[in-house]
């Protein structure tokens, strides 16, 4: 990671900073606080930042049943907890 700033910077090149999220949930909680600022200060200093939110793992829930804050949501459900980070 240092080498690619180092390298953005002496070529003056914007790096391309990826954030991914699951909408597992209708909302962002403070643990992604971090995180975003972060994306946020990237973008601040120049940078693309993308925010990815991959409705795929929210779908598959947690595989081994264990947990269950993380349910099987269906893709609909997913749809409906993006919206909420976009807003």
């Amino acid at each position: 990671m240092r080498k690619k700033l180092e390298q953005s910077r002496k070529n003056a090149q914007p790096l391309v900073v990826k954030l991914g999220c699951d909408p597992s949930r209708p909302d962002l909680h403070i643990g992604h606080a971090v995180a975003l600022r972060k994306l946020r200060h990237f973008q601040d200093l120049g940078h693309q930042a993308v925010l990815v939110i991959g409705d795929f793992t929210a779908m598959i829930g947690d595989p081994s049943g264990r947990n269950k804050t993380r349910p099987q949501l269906t893709l609909e459900e997913t749809k409906v907890n993006a919206e909420s980070y976009i807003d």
